[in-house]
């Protein structure tokens, strides 16, 4: 066994809860490492995984004519109608409805992958390799924009953009199911848990402070993922504004953003055999005997969403979630604010020892206040973003609540996240915010359109926050919920015949497994 894994050898686990039917537990709960030998989390292996947020800063109206004209028109000239369309068939199709059948086929990939592979990278090693290779994927379809060379490859451009579409979504998700193992391994979450047991810290001092643990790595990560836009930003402008007459000047900066990133983010996505690399190995258990990586996933993904009822504070965030994306993906995201107000706002939960049903509650409530502003312009305009200087104040508002929402949504779902099976439920997480930003814009346009008034969707999108903060409020209970969550993901390696598994000598760990069952370890 290697030696630094014998070097991270934990503390006894506490001893897990017994949860009762009506999804409270006899006694809290502590959330254990998935296995009882993962390797302490280092400062260079979390700065590889800040770095790969710096770098990720995340096209066919030229190939369209104008339906008036006729083909060979160009749908941007003087005095061009409103209304662009691409051969569709054996007829037409406008861009704007095109661009939406690219994002559901995108999101429709990303369905596929999180429910048939996605809950399976919880398993050994494999979601090590889909996140590489997910990344090589969405790097590879990026670079390959430098072949759309004119309009009449704009079904090229639909490929790519559905490739790119999807694989960022997968990336964005799988990312962020490694968050969890990370903030469950650092010295300090050790430390804590070492005091804990000494009965140096009571349990409610312990999850204060293990809670603001993980928000700290989530604030750090996403407000390197802001900063990191802020020095992209002006490396892009350095090609738009000589390059303003070039008409691949937009394939020109696809290809800068996307080096920007293999730059930043080569270094967690190397492979640890081959080449040098910060990321630690921290292999789940093995398939369970008579299953594969193809059927895995669809069998857990059923038994969890069977058991929603034992899993009610998980899947009440994961709907809040839904609920709260429409608002996120239809606004401007302005990265310096956001940025700034992420680390003030864990800078803030840490002073007043806040939990994070309390940042959760406060960030939805302050973004209900931009559709709440915006409502005001359905009745005058003076107000409700109808002047310029109001776009100023919408900043501000935007990075209140916005930025933080980034980094306290992903500590939410790692406290009420199955330990172990970060992959699965991050995957879900992913598929609920990325189908809300799917389906929030076609409605909004769907009101819009019906209108003739923009302002109408304000309302629409003010009662969806403000159902977010009632689920939130009234169904959401963090500490239950993680009692829950740990006893189902007991439960299920006791029942499904999970296996430890050692990446170092691909062989069982006989004293591992049955010190985890002695303990109660997952």
């Amino acid at each position: 066994m290697s030696s630094h894994i014998l070097e991270a050898t934990p503390v006894s686990e506490l001893a897990l809860p017994e949860v009762r039917k009506d999804g409270s537990a006899s006694k809290s709960v502590i959330v254990a490492p998935a296995a009882l030998l993962e390797p302490v989390t280092t400062r260079r292996e979390l700065w590889c995984y800040y770095l790969f947020q710096f770098g990720n800063n995340g096209l066919a109206t030229a190939a369209g004519y104008d339906p008036i004209r006729g083909p060979g028109s160009s749908c941007l000239a003087p005095g061009a109608s409103r209304t662009c369309v691409l051969p569709w068939g054996s007829g037409t199709k406008e861009v704007s409805s095109i661009a939406l059948v690219a994002s559901g086929l995108g999101f429709a990939i990303m369905a596929l992958v999180f429910a048939t592979i996605g809950p399976a990278a919880d398993y050994r090693t494999f979601g090590r390799w889909l996140l590489l290779v997910s990344t090589a994927i969405c790097w590879a379809a990026q670079f390959a924009s430098m072949t759309l060379t004119s309009p009449s490859r704009w079904g090229a451009a639909m490929a790519l953009y559905i490739i790119s579409f999807a694989s960022q979504g997968i990336v964005t998700s799988f990312f962020a199911a490694i968050f969890p193992q990370l903030a469950r391994n650092t010295p300090h979450s050790r430390e804590l848990r070492v005091r804990h047991e000494r009965g140096e810290l009571s349990l409610e001092a312990y999850e204060k402070e293990i809670s603001i643990e993980r928000s700290k790595i989530s604030s750090v990560s996403m407000a390197c993922f802001f900063i990191g836009q802020v020095f992209a930003l002006p490396l892009n402008l350095s090609l738009l504004l000589p390059l303003s007459d070039n008409p691949k000047v937009d394939n020109y900066v696809i290809v800068l953003s996307t080096g920007y990133w293999v730059l930043f983010g080569i270094w967690w996505c190397k492979d640890s055999k081959t080449l040098v690399i910060f990321q630690q190995p921290r292999p789940g258990p093995k398939i369970p005997k008579g299953g594969s990586y193809l059927t895995a996933g669809w069998r857990q993904i059923f038994v969890a969403l069977k058991q929603y009822k034992r899993l009610p504070n998980t899947f009440a965030f994961l709907f809040s979630t839904f609920l709260l994306s429409d608002h996120t993906y239809l606004t401007l995201v302005r990265v310096v604010t956001c940025g700034a107000c992420v680390v003030a706002s864990w800078y803030i939960q840490r002073h007043w020892k806040l939990d994070i049903k309390m940042m959760f509650l406060t960030v939805c409530i302050l973004g209900a206040l931009i559709p709440i502003w915006g409502m005001i312009g359905i009745w005058t305009g003076k107000f409700g973003f109808h002047n310029s200087w109001e776009f100023w104040v919408y900043n501000v508002m935007f990075g209140l609540a916005i930025g933080p929402n980034y980094a306290i949504s992903q500590t939410m779902m790692c406290e009420l996240s199955p330990p172990g099976f970060e992959y699965m439920f991050f995957g879900l997480y992913g598929l609920f915010s990325r189908s809300a930003s799917v389906v929030g814009p076609n409605v909004i346009q769907v009101i819009i359109n019906k209108n003739g008034n923009n302002w109408k969707a304000f309302p629409v999108l003010a009662v969806l926050i403000a159902l977010a903060c009632i689920v939130a409020l009234f169904w959401i209970d963090v500490p239950k919920g993680r009692s829950a969550a740990v006893q189902w993901a007991t439960e299920q390696r006791s029942t499904s015949g999970y296996e430890v598994y050692s990446e170092s000598d691909g062989k069982d760990s006989e004293s591992s497994k049955s010190e985890g069952k002695s303990k109660g370890n997952i």
